[in-house]
């Protein structure tokens, strides 16, 4: 995987990550009604569901890419396809409304990591997006050290970016400010998402 490529899937990564949505929510509940710990251990355990997901649609892929090359290059458009209509979608969005984090009663670290990774095992949504955004970097050689490259960056960014979320963006001044720019974040993700389904129609 050159740095180019890798460079590419980080911010698509990071994007992602930073679309505003349930795991949002989950990640500041946690982190405003018990505390910091309780943040951080949602955002681990979310980022390790991440993960596996990740490790599964890479599997399924290179399955795909082993018996049948004509299948994968369909599967590559209609990714293509799904990652543009993501695009559309997010720069039609308007401003999101203020997340609801609520009133939780006060949990166990280890019920919060719980949380955290339940938000992503059961979002059939993820493995949707890694399969379209996947069958845009994966290659017939790509080697295993590529593989864990690629499963290594979506885990870590994810955690980070939610790590970043329960230690700074918590706090309600800076929290607000990143909501009343939502609109700005939708258009830049939008624009990525279509520049990388736009990529499959140039190479």
């Amino acid at each position: 995987m050159t740095w180019t490529t890798w460079a590419s899937l980080v911010a698509i990564c990071c994007l992602g990550a930073m679309s505003p949505g349930p795991s949002l929510a989950v990640v500041l509940k946690q982190t405003v009604n018990n505390g910091r710990g309780h943040g951080l251990a949602t955002s681990w355990c979310h980022a390790l569901g991440v993960g596996l997901w990740a490790v599964a649609t890479i599997a399924g892929l290179t399955a795909v890419v082993a018996q049948s090359p004509t299948l994968f290059t369909a599967i590559t458009w209609c990714g293509a396809g799904y990652l543009a209509w993501l695009g559309i979608q997010a720069l039609r969005a308007g401003p999101a409304g203020a997340l609801d984090v609520g009133e939780a009663p006060e949990v166990s670290v280890w019920r919060a990591g719980w949380e955290g990774a339940l938000i992503s095992f059961l979002n059939p949504k993820l493995a949707i997006f890694f399969i379209a955004l996947f069958s845009q970097f994966l290659i017939k050689d790509g080697s295993m050290a590529d593989h864990g490259i690629m499963v290594g960056t979506v885990t870590i960014v994810d955690g980070l970016w939610y790590t970043f979320v329960a230690v700074v963006l918590s706090h309600g001044r800076i929290l607000g400010a990143l909501q009343r720019r939502s609109q700005l974040v939708n258009r830049i993700t939008g624009a990525v998402l279509m520049l990388l389904a736009l990529r499959v129609v140039t190479l």
